[in-house]
């Protein structure tokens, strides 16, 4: 149901809002006042929110596919929010590296090479293969049509690798982390781990595949060459059943023909 046009309209309509709100924020002082408190806030906890959204991103596909514990309309669902928190904690990361290069903390090129520092290299690669994942993710369609679905698998499993990295690049990179961004990174470890546990258990409890004998049905014998099973049927035949067709639907339509009252009482006279 969100694929559809008025949604995409609504999509494009409050995007295109924000930026102008933004756009009007900068003609006044007080404007650009909110704006710099935004920026600020942004720089912070831009990549906190996308570190806890790509969490969110790897506990759902980890369990999206069980089909011991989940539904078919619950593995639908789970496969929307996996690729809906995919794509949000993808734009909180474009955001927090825009403004890490943009304020001057890290140089343009560390945004795709690992230039700037160990610890700054951590969010570059975990950046890198985030990307991979969600661009296999897309074109999913692509590599199953050309029959190849482990290169896909081996493709997209880049954000399991880009978790932990990221999880990294989140404790060591710039300023000492606040408690409560602590207890997130802690929650987010929570997370996975409960999705590989129910993975594990789902695993574990779904029955082994085996062979099995299925009865054929019973042959019967076939007929004797040269003697027809049932009798032919000789132009005679069909003629006199067509004659007795056409009959019968004359008759049909002469009995539920509309007709006069006169001729109706007359029938009913001749019927008694």
């Amino acid at each position: 149901m969100l694929d559809t046009r008025s949604i995409r309209l609504g999509a494009s309509a409050t995007v295109m809002a924000l930026l102008l709100s933004a756009f009007a924020l900068t003609r006044t002082e007080r404007g650009i006042t909110l704006l710099g408190r935004g920026v600020s806030f942004l720089e912070y906890y831009a990549g906190v929110f996308g570190l806890v959204l790509l969490t969110a991103t790897v506990a759902l596909g980890i369990i999206t596919t069980e089909r011991v514990f989940l539904s078919p309309a619950n593995r639908v669902r789970a496969q929307l929010a996996h690729r809906a928190t995919a794509l949000i904690g993808l734009a909180y990361l474009v955001t927090h590296i825009s403004l890490m290069i943009s304020l001057g903390h890290v140089p343009l090129g560390a945004a795709v090479v690992p230039v700037a520092g160990i610890y700054v290299a951590l969010g570059t690669l975990a950046f890198d293969l985030m990307i991979v994942a969600v661009v296999t993710g897309m074109l999913r369609g692509r590599f199953a049509v050309r029959a190849k679905p482990w290169m896909w698998r081996v493709l997209h499993s880049s954000a399991y690798v880009a978790w932990p990295i990221g999880i990294m690049h989140g404790l060591t990179a710039g300023r000492p982390p606040a408690g409560w961004v602590a207890w997130s990174y802690v929650a987010s470890l929570a997370a996975v781990g409960g999705a590989l546990i129910v993975r594990v258990l789902a695993s574990l409890r779904r029955p082994p595949v085996v062979p099995e004998m299925v009865e054929a049905p019973a042959v019967t014998s076939p007929a004797a060459v040269g003697v027809p099973v049932e009798r032919p049927e000789t132009a005679a035949t069909r003629n006199a059943a067509a004659a007795e067709a056409a009959r019968a639907a004359a008759e049909s339509a002469r009995t539920n023909a509309p007709v006069s009252l006169a001729e109706a009482r007359r029938r009913y006279r001749e019927a008694g």
